[in-house]
């Protein structure tokens, strides 16, 4: 893949209790989603800002400069990944309520390179497999 750079927006209510670190470990390894990404890709993470995401606005905003000003690197050369602990159901948190809210906003913001996941444990895929996750709204 040809970004330049790959931003993971992380649930800020998982992050009171996860660092990131296996979505960080997933991208340096080249891990499934990640696969694609050359080593020249950089890589940056941070919360939605709490529920309902509002505060992903400002944070991409103060990126975006960052990344214009200090490296040349244009919004359409990010990739977008909204984190697996926001897209999925999983053993701690559900899906996040305001996923489509917060994909409006990283659109609305001009970033148009989005991918749902980043890092899911072995055990979860596992769990998944088995239905062990229940997902409001089904049967």
């Amino acid at each position: 893949m040809n970004a330049k750079y790959v931003v993971i927006i992380q649930c800020d209510i998982a992050h009171r209790r996860c660092s990131g670190f296996a979505c960080t470990n997933a991208f340096y390894n080249k891990d499934e989603v990640f696969k694609d990404y050359d080593d020249n890709t950089r890589y940056i993470s941070f919360t939605c800002g709490g529920c309902c995401g509002k505060g992903i606005a400002s944070k991409l905003e103060h990126f975006s400069n960052k990344a214009y000003k200090k490296n040349n690197i244009r919004k359409d050369e990010v990739v977008v990944h909204l984190s697996s602990c926001m897209v999925t159901d999983n053993h701690h948190y559900d899906k996040c309520p305001h996923l489509d809210y917060i994909k409006s906003i990283v659109l609305k913001k001009g970033y148009n390179n989005i991918i749902e996941g980043s890092y899911i444990s072995i055990n979860a895929k596992k769990k998944r497999e088995q239905g062990l996750y229940n997902c409001y709204g089904q049967e």
